[in-house]
């Protein structure tokens, strides 16, 4: 389970467009929206490019997509 509210304050933080940001992951708009909303999951090449656009520190990226809980 990811943190959403974190990665939602990422984006804003950003202030890259959701729909920027889903073309730069090469994925739809609405793929990037189940993504964010849980409905699937991210893939470890999108974690990547996610933790570039945002310029994500590995902490946050850590926090993210991999804390348990």
């Amino acid at each position: 389970m990811f943190n959403s509210l974190m990665l939602e304050i990422a984006i804003t933080r950003s202030q890259i467009s959701k729909r920027d940001l889903a073309k730069k992951l090469g994925i739809s708009e609405q793929g990037l929206y189940n993504k964010l909303n849980g409905i699937s999951e991210f893939k470890a090449s999108e974690i990547r490019a996610l933790s570039d656009e945002l310029s994500l520190s590995s902490q946050e990226r850590e926090e993210i997509f991999f804390a348990k809980g």
